[in-house]
């Protein structure tokens, strides 16, 4: 066929389209490859303008000052509990339990801030504070311990002087001066022990000493006295008195050297200078970043500015292009009128999907009831396959027996060799009980077969796409089929079944059957870990908006829903549980589903209770509930209820 010129025309023109495509196509990639590039240039000066790793910085330097000031107020509990006579009020343990806490929180903020002087020196500033901390704790004993030979020398010394005065023969006789050499030296101890705790000066302790020493000195005196001047338990109890006063002193002694010890370590320890330290570097760090901010801030104001000449020129352009647009937003609007269409029709596919993705989560445990009567039919065509080879062997030889008695000259001794063998393989088959055993494994194979009917007639009803048939429907069967499809999820979970008589309700079943397995499903997964799970399913007749009605209730005791969750649980695509493991469409197409038959769905949770759904239904669905609605809208939060556990 000769090329003629409309031909030329034709691949001309095709070419010359192509070409075109090809062109705009590529104008296209250039102009998104420029305004990505306009747009990562944006961002990223706005990126650099943020303060997010500034808000770490301050982060860390308001930690730093909470450390400064636990440092400060162990000094000054220190000195406090060195010169006072009572013991500081302030409770170190509380300051060691701050002190744990603000280094958690600035740990974690040092991962966050990316600073180098902070990263470089909080571990040396966290080994200091634990180190004075411990120091704090082992200055507070030795505080307690000096307080206590304290406390112990001023009631040793009241006793000690109360014994002299009652004591009879210690007493000043009749016209001499009234007092004791004793006397004197337990007023020196009583004055000097608490300028010692005060001062703690080897000069005052020699006065202690000399002073315990003219007491014990006076008290040997007593005791060499004869009898009848003192009584020997007069003598005793000085002796006692002196010596547990002689302990209080030396554990004053002891204590406070240890405590002085203690306190010139707190003093050394360098902390607050190098908290300081750490404070300015971050601050230097704050200001220089606080700085690079304005720079890109500058950077920014310009290069948007830029930005808005370049969009006001594209407006203009784009001005011109509006003489068209008017047709496009037309066509646009048909085209959006098909996808509403379109929408509608994959509500249901929607819903359905959803339900087969609740399937899918199953398919093990279905898989597993059926194995259970799939291993009967199994074991009972196993064992009749073995007991065939005899059946066949005691036939053939019945054939054979019945040949030879219709061959009228047959041998006698074959036929009764034969004759005999028939008996004898009838005997074993009778003796083996071949034919009843048969019977009994027949009858397995239909039982297991039945079972495994049920169960796909189960996913059957379930799955089925026929969603819009309105039938009566008894919800007790239909919850009874529900958890013989989640029997896997239940395994480990006690179900409480508390079903009513109750009549059918006018419904679509496959639709009431998706709900059942959602709420189910949910309350299963809720107490997963826990060892005393618990379902309980109510069902029971009462009024529905003044007509009669079936109320069904799934009450766990699981976890429960906090109350800043609960209003959203209802929403689609909302989900609390992790990616991969819920769409977030079950429960908001399971309050859709009751919608639409006229019913309600109520919740009400306690977190560390658990959780009840209320399924309300009415007998009949309004006239206007027995199709889907032209339009789906989400389902409002769920009506506010007070919570009961289950």
């Amino acid at each position: 066929m000769p090329y003629t010129f409309a031909q030329g025309r034709r691949v001309f023109s095709t070419r010359h389209g192509l070409k075109m495509k090809k062109s705009a196509a590529l104008q296209n990639g250039l102009l998104a490859i420029a305004a990505l590039a306009l747009i990562g240039v944006l961002a990223f000066l706005y990126d650099k303008t943020q303060a997010g790793d500034m808000r770490g910085q301050g982060e860390a330097l308001s930690r730093l000052r909470e450390l400064k000031e636990i440092d400060a107020r162990w000094d000054a509990d220190v000195q406090r509990s060195a010169s006072e006579r009572e013991a500081a009020s302030g409770p170190l343990l509380d300051r060691r339990a701050a002190l744990d806490s603000t280094l958690r929180r600035l740990s974690a903020t040092a991962r966050d801030a990316s600073s180098k002087a902070l990263s470089a020196s909080l571990l040396q500033i966290s080994l200091l504070m634990r180190e004075k901390a411990q120091l704090v704790e082992d200055f507070k004993a030795e505080n307690a311990a000096s307080r206590k030979g304290l406390d112990g020398s001023a009631q040793f010394t009241r006793e000690l002087s109360d014994l002299l005065a009652t004591a009879p023969g210690l007493t000043a006789p009749a016209g001499k001066p009234p007092g004791n050499p004793m006397d004197a030296a337990l007023g020196r101890i009583a004055t000097g022990a608490p300028l010692y705790f005060w001062l703690a000066r080897e000069a005052q302790q020699r006065d202690l000493e000399a002073a315990l020493l003219d007491v014990q000195q006076a008290v040997a005196a007593l005791a060499a006295t004869p009898p009848s001047a003192l009584p020997a338990a007069s003598t005793e109890a000085l002796q006692s008195k002196s010596g547990q006063l002689r302990e209080a002193l030396a554990t004053l002694w002891t204590r406070k050297a240890a405590e002085q010890k203690l306190t010139l370590q707190i003093a050394t320890l360098p902390t607050s200078a190098r908290i300081g330290a750490l404070t300015q570097s971050l601050e230097r760090e704050l200001e220089a970043g606080l700085q690079e901010k304005d720079v890109y801030r500058a950077y920014l104001i310009g290069y948007a500015g830029a930005l808005l000449i370049l969009l006001g020129w594209l407006a203009f352009k784009l001005r011109a292009a509006n003489v068209s647009l008017e047709e496009r937003v037309q066509r646009r609007t048909v085209e959006l009128s098909d996808a509403l269409q379109h929408l509608k029709e994959s509500e249901a596919q929607l819903i359905q999907s959803e339900k087969m993705s609740s399937l899918g989560q199953m398919v093990a445990g279905v898989a597993h009831e059926i194995n259970t009567p799939l291993a009967y039919v199994k074991n009972s065509l196993g064992t009749v396959a073995d007991k065939l080879p005899q059946l066949g062997s005691a036939l053939n030889g019945t054939e054979q027996l019945l040949a030879l008695l219709q061959n009228g000259d047959a041998n006698p001794d074959q036929l009764s060799k034969q004759f005999a063998l028939v008996s004898q393989q009838l005997a074993t088959l009778k003796q083996q009980g071949v034919v009843e055993e048969l019977g009994t494994l027949v009858r397995d194979g239909l039982y297991g077969t039945g079972q495994m009917a049920e169960i796909v007639g189960n996913l059957k009803d379930f799955s089925r796409l026929d969603r819009s048939k309105v039938t009566a429907f008894n919800l007790n069967e239909g919850l009874g089929s529900t958890l013989l499809l989640a029997k896997h999820l239940l395994k480990s979970v006690t179900v409480e079944k508390n079903f009513g008589a109750i009549p059918n309700v006018v419904c679509s079943p496959s639709q009431i059957n998706q709900v059942f397995l959602n709420l189910i499903t949910n309350a299963a997964q809720a107490q997963e870990g826990m060892s005393a799970a618990k379902i309980i399913l109510n069902t029971r007749a009462a009024q529905f908006n003044g007509k009669e009605g079936i109320t069904i209730e799934v009450i766990d005791n699981g976890k429960g829903i906090p109350a800043e969750v609960l209003p959203k649980i209802f929403d689609p695509f909302f989900s609390t549980k992790e990616i991969g493991k819920g769409t977030g469409l079950g429960l908001s197409i399971s309050y859709k589903i009751i919608e639409q038959h006229g019913g309600r769905i109520e919740v009400e949770s306690a977190p560390g209770k658990g959780t009840r759904f209320a399924v309300h239904l009415p007998l009949k669905p309004p006239a206007e509930s027995s199709q889907p609605p032209a339009e789906s809208s989400p389902p409002p939060a769920p009506p506010a209820a007070p919570p009961a556990a289950a």
